[in-house]
């Protein structure tokens, strides 16, 4: 449980420094539910997707989160935060953590 909360804690301060105060208004009052975030994916286009929190807990998605620090640092280009992956990608690891919670 204590690892498992560290990994939350770790997402969650990720998290919140790629969304600013304003941005996270923004969000609380358009259409995500409670215990949800939304986030940009796709190459050129980007897709807005409505995600658990908990998935951002797992290490799969961590390395996207990585990989969106590494590529946009703290300034996303749809104010959101975006993940640098292909749509299906994106699809393909959603549906697998939907599987296996």
């Amino acid at each position: 449980m204590g690892i498992q909360l560290m990994g939350i804690t770790h997402a969650k301060q990720k998290l919140q420094r790629s969304l600013s105060a304003k941005i996270a208004g923004v969000l609380a009052t358009s259409n995500v539910p409670r215990g949800h975030v939304a986030v940009y994916v796709g190459e050129g286009y980007r897709k807005r997707c409505v995600i658990p929190i908990a998935y951002l807990n797992h290490p799969l998605f961590q390395g996207l989160l990585n990989r969106a620090e590494d590529e946009f640092g703290f300034d996303h280009p749809m104010g959101g935060l975006t993940i640098p992956c292909s749509e299906e990608c994106f699809v393909s690891l959603t549906s697998f953590l939907s599987s296996t919670s």
